[in-house]
């Protein structure tokens, strides 16, 4: 007992001796200062700890920039959710090619269970598989929303890059249940990842198109201008719409947001500028030219930024040089190109954008998602999503079915349990496919393969809309064996058979119309072609630079509808209009456009200078319709009109049929003065202000608030099969069917009658 007792003792008195020893020196080299001499005497750095952890920041170097992204942005749709004792989740993040990554910090926002013991428990942060930080989890902030910054070491990032949030908790020191519900933590997908970076001076090199105007990389919102030597024409108009909407399908899901500068280049960043004939911008030396021809420079106003010159001597050099650049990025290379052929491009047909589902043949999954991205492994893996894009006129009356042939597999399951596949459409529930044991013997269940199964789900077309998602969800049940006796073996997996396909064949286009929706959402009725063969944009006369810029982005959202440049759009004023009766007609009005003027009568809502009026109906005269198969004649002519006068701002989106030809649709994008199209354009690239849709046949946008009005007026886009037409139609006239009904039945009573008194003359005479 002695002894324990003198090993106990060694080493707190070594201790307490080191101490003692230190204490002296340091009194001996730096003598405590008096009161006075304290309060006297500066502050030195070097032995003063505030100054050393106050220590300030180096210096950024020059164009260098910090910029946030949340977690939501990435990718994570929902809360990142951690549950059992090793769980993890990954977010993918990138990097710019013209910028040099200089710092990194995570600003995480998260809560976990208060059941968790601290000891044992933490929240790791891995990026590219290393380890950047261990987050201890204590009691004091258990069950709350925590925060904090993470760095990540700059010399971990990649161009692409892997963001791991991992999880390892107990909450027993004994036997624990591995998936036990009081193993977890929630990340919020409000977190943001702090990016400082600096930029990097690229080539002047076409080879690198379309980076650096625009860098897949980059999830932010899309931002280019547009520069014009002097006010354009409609041709150099037409180009820069296909240049647009090239970029605006290139952002995809980022959204692109386009500005219109006339003879004046940005102070800052990179910039699309389109010159034709002799047109010349101060700070550029482009030389001259032969045919159409590309050429990258850089700004002259920044050492970092770069201009697209897109050149011609004429209009139609200057159009066949936008047109190569939006087809033929692959095969330019070098400072400068001349494009000295353009073969042209098979016209489109209807409805065969890249981006929508393929309406002449089954769709396979592998063609609208990566293959590894179909694969998934885990007892709580992560979801399968398989993004679709349905053409928004599809004719599903009498709910019709969209017929999916699912190819999957899966891990085999020892024995019978509760495993399923869960199949959703935007969250709402479609099918529960059980996950089935192996059944040929011990030896082969311990050594089989993925089991394979083929299913056939009809999902209703009321589930998908324009823009949906189709959700596969794995779920293993995991069987406890009994106390001290529970380990997961990670030996899952789960995959959707890139060969399972989807099919909407079958259906026909026809759509009530206007149906602001379907513009909002996929640009319909301008996208049924994708290349915009039958669009005509009008433009206000004398157009300024807040028009311009809305055209370029309306073209832009068009493209990213499509996936495919409008290289076939026409662009025109309102003098010349009749000249484009036969094309649907996007309406650009800041307050100076005579067409919304002439076609008042037609328009469910409008903007006359500060007049502006709504159309009102009588709604008990509906039922006088009826006997008229033309859904013009059984419209309700207006009883009333509204018009208001006001010195507020008012931005309308307005859809009605074209005065000009029936069946062609009119969208007018209207403003009471050219600042608000903006909030025009932001309203569509967001479909949505506080929960509100665009929607019916006028939306007022107003305050961060979109209002949806429906219309009287009702007309009809497509075609339906000779059957469907004569179903439709006897629905919408159901007393007309009642009317046949009774006819029919009166032919077949004279024609019955007849034949039996035929019959009885003939026994007669027998």
């Amino acid at each position: 007992m002695q002894e324990h007792s003198t090993r106990r003792l060694l080493p707190s008195l070594l201790s307490s001796l080191l101490a003692l020893g230190l204490h002296a020196g340091v009194a001996h080299a730096a003598p405590a200062p008096t009161e006075a001499s304290a309060e006297s005497a500066p502050a030195d750095p070097a032995h003063d700890p505030a100054a050393l952890t106050a220590e300030a920041p180096a210096p950024l170097p020059a164009g260098a920039y910090q910029y946030e992204i949340s977690l939501r942005e990435l990718g994570a749709r929902f809360p990142i959710r951690l549950a059992g004792v090793d769980s993890s989740n990954t977010v993918r993040f990138s990097t710019r090619a013209d910028e040099e990554l200089l710092g990194a910090r995570l600003k995480m926002d998260y809560a976990y269970s208060p059941s968790l013991i601290t000891e044992l428990s933490h929240l790791k942060v891995l990026v590219n598989d290393e380890v950047t930080s261990t987050l201890a989890l204590p009691k004091e902030e258990a069950g709350s929303q925590v925060s904090k910054e993470v760095e990540l070491p700059p010399k971990l990032v990649r161009d692409y890059n892997r963001l791991n949030l991992q999880l390892i908790a107990h909450y027993t020191m004994e036997c624990e249940d591995p998936l036990h519900s009081s193993l977890w933590a929630n990340v919020s997908n409000d977190t943001k990842l702090a990016l400082t970076v600096a930029p990097i001076e690229m080539p002047n090199d076409l080879a690198i198109l379309p980076r650096p105007f625009f860098d897949a990389r980059d999830v932010r919102r899309l931002k280019l201008p547009f520069v014009f030597a002097a006010t354009p024409d409609n041709a150099t108009l037409e180009a820069a719409g296909t240049l647009s909407s090239w970029f605006g399908a290139l952002a995809g899901f980022r959204g692109a947001q386009f500005s219109a500068h006339v003879n004046a280049i940005p102070a800052q960043g990179s910039a699309i500028v389109l010159l034709t004939g002799g047109q010349r911008l101060a700070g550029v030396d482009a030389g001259d030219i032969t045919g159409p021809t590309l050429q990258m420079v850089a700004n002259p106003n920044d050492p970092y930024g770069k201009l697209l010159l897109v050149r011609g001597r004429n209009a139609e050099e200057l159009k066949t040089a936008a047109a190569a650049v939006s087809l033929g990025t692959q095969t330019l290379t070098g400072e400068r190109a001349t494009i000295t052929k353009l073969e042209p491009r098979a016209a489109r047909r209807p409805y065969d954008a890249p981006n929508w589902l393929r309406s002449d043949r089954p769709v396979r999954f592998g063609e609208l998602v990566a293959t590894q991205d179909l694969n998934v492994a885990g007892y709580r893996p992560d979801v399968v999503n398989v993004d679709l894009r349905l053409p928004p006129d599809l004719f599903a009356w009498r709910d019709k079915h969209i017929p999916i042939n699912l190819k999957y597999r899966y891990t085999p399951r020892p024995a019978a349990d509760q495993s399923t596949l869960n199949v959703q459409v935007e969250g709402q529930f479609l099918r529960s496919l059980p996950l089935l044991p192996e059944t040929t013997g011990a030896y082969r269940r311990l050594h089989a393969p993925l089991s394979e199964a083929e299913e056939l789900i009809m999902m209703p077309v009321s589930l998908a809309g324009a823009h949906s998602t189709l959700q596969f969800l794995y779920f293993y049940d995991y069987v406890k064996q009994g106390e001290c006796r529970d380990v997961i073996i990670d030996n899952v997996r789960g995959a959707i058979e890139p060969d399972s396909t989807i099919d909407i064949s079958g259906f026909s286009h026809y759509l009530a119309m206007p149906d602001l929706s379907a513009y909002a959402r996929s640009g319909f009725p301008f996208t049924r072609l994708a290349d915009l063969a039958e669009t005509a944009v009008v433009m206000p006369d004398g157009a300024g630079e807040l028009d311009l810029a809305a055209y370029l982005t309306l073209m832009g959202r068009l493209g990213e509808s499509t996936g495919y440049p409008g290289t076939a759009v026409t662009v025109t004023q309102a003098a010349n209009v009749q000249a484009v009766a036969d094309k649907d007609l996007l309406v650009i009005d800041s307050g100076k456009q005579p067409l919304t003027r002439e076609w008042r009568e037609r328009m469910p809502a409008n903007l006359a200078g500060e007049s502006h009026g709504f159309s009102i109906s009588d709604l008990m005269a509906r039922s006088f319709g009826w006997l008229s198969p033309d859904p013009r004649e059984r419209e309700v002519k207006t009883r009333a009109e509204i018009a208001q006068q006001t010195r507020g701002a008012s931005n309308l989106l307005t859809g009605f049929e074209s005065p000009l030809k029936r069946g062609r649709s009119v969208v007018v994008v209207s403003a009471s003065n050219p600042d608000g199209l903006e909030a025009v354009t932001t309203a569509l690239m967001q479909d949505r202000y506080s929960g509100s849709r665009i929607s019916g046949s006028v939306s007022l946008v107003r305050d961060n608030q979109v209002t949806s009005l429906t219309g009287e007026h009702t007309y009809y886009v497509g075609s339906l099969t000779i059957v469907e037409s004569l179903y439709w139609f006897f629905s919408r006239h159901p007393v007309l069917l009642l009317l046949l009904g009774l006819v029919s039945v009166v032919l077949l009573a004279v024609v019955v009658y007849f034949a039996l008194r035929a019959r009885a003359k003939q026994r007669l005479q027998a």
